[in-house]
Order: C-alpha cells, then sequence, then structure tokens
C-alpha cells in the first residue's frame, strides 16, 4: 500500500489523484558558473520525468534571476521577487547539486536563502555529481533543506565525474541511474501531493 493510501485511505483516492494531476515540479539547477554542466544533467532528469506524465516538470536556472549576495542589498532587485514568485508556484523540487569543497556551491546557498515561506511545507529530491557522486555536498543540502521545512526524499541518484562524464564535461549517464531517478521522483511526488494538502 502506497504512503498516500494509509495517509487519505481509498474513499479519498479521488482527491489524491487531482492533486497528483496538478502538481507543478522544479528542477534547480545549483551552479552558476561558467562553463557548468548541471543543465545537460538537469535536462537528462526533465526528460526521463516527462516521459511518466504524472506532473508539470520545469527547469529552473539560478542563473537567469541575477541574485545578488546575501547582505549585500536592499532586497530590491527584481530577481529577488521573481525568484519567490517561482517558488512559490511548485509544489514539489529536484535538486541538481554540485559538489564544491565538500559542499554545494555558493550560489544554490545564496538561493536557499534568499527565499523563506516559498519553501515551506514542500519535497524535493537531490541529484548529485561530484568525485564521490557529490555525497558530502547533498548530506549538507539535506540539512539546509530541513531548516526551510522541506522533505527531502531518501532515494538519491548520484552521478560520478569519472563514469558519467567524458573528459569532465560532456554528460553521458550510466543506464543504472535510470531506476534511481524513478525511485527518487515516484517519492518527490508523493511527498508533494501529501504537503500540498496542509498547504491550503
Amino acid at each position: 500500500m502506497s504512503f498516500l493510501k494509509k495517509l487519505f485511505g481509498n474513499d479519498q483516492k479521488e482527491e489524491v489523484n487531482m492533486a497528483q494531476e496538478s502538481l507543478k515540479i522544479g528542477i534547480i539547477l545549483g551552479s552558476t558558473r561558467q562553463g557548468r554542466v548541471s543543465p545537460q544533467v538537469g535536462e537528462w532528469v526533465k526528460k526521463l520525468a516527462d516521459e511518466r506524465g504524472d506532473a508539470t516538470y520545469e527547469i529552473v536556472d539560478i542563473a537567469e534571476y541575477e541574485l545578488p549576495f546575501l547582505g549585500t542589498t536592499d532586497g530590491t532587485e527584481p530577481g529577488i521577487a521573481a525568484w519567490n514568485e517561482k517558488l512559490a508556484s511548485l509544489d514539489g523540487f529536484v535538486f541538481i547539486a554540485q559538489e564544491y569543497n565538500h559542499s554545494i556551491s555558493g550560489s544554490l546557498k545564496n538561493a536557499l536563502d534568499f527565499a523563506r515561506d516559498a519553501w515551506y511545507n514542500k519535497a524535493a529530491g537531490i541529484v548529485s555529481y561530484g568525485s564521490t557522486g557529490g555525497a558530502r555536498a547533498a548530506e549538507h543540502l539535506r540539512g539546509i533543506l530541513g531548516e526551510l521545512k522541506v522533505a527531502d526524499v531518501r532515494t538519491h541518484p548520484t552521478l560520478s565525474l569519472f563514469l558519467d562524464f567524458e573528459n569532465g564535461q560532456d554528460f553521458k549517464p550510466q543506464d543504472l541511474h535510470h531506476a534511481n531517478i524513478t525511485a527518487m521522483l515516484d517519492e518527490v511526488n508523493e511527498w508533494s501531493t501529501a504537503l500540498k494538502t496542509i498547504r491550503k
């Protein structure tokens, strides 16, 4: 029996299905540097997600919002409001997280800090990459998400710079990752559906 059936019971199955159909999931690119590979990873995740037909998935690129560094602004830059509006419109997230010095990128941390309520009571999955699959970055990200009241799911696809990228630039994922992506998206959608009911 799925988590949602346990939570809602069979009598509310139709309500759950309606919530699932209207889910909006943002695939957040966690890097803004020149020469980044996160767009390749994000588009791959989106392609696999779109094939499911169970939610609306979109790429959310932090770089497009031109966020200033937190603490160096009066908060009036248009990108800050646009960033919060975009997050508020989403029901859940998939973070594309790369590892920098055993943690997430500065741009992702900055973007996380530039919103508060827009994160609350939503779910997220993490797809990470790095020399050790980005595992240490993902663990740091989980702690931050907990403070922002984002429920991060257990399944965590990890991509290797040595096995899933050619010359560190061309993304060519191994087929074995597909099952983990599927399982992660299953969990993100179930939790996003459940948490949507408490935000009403």
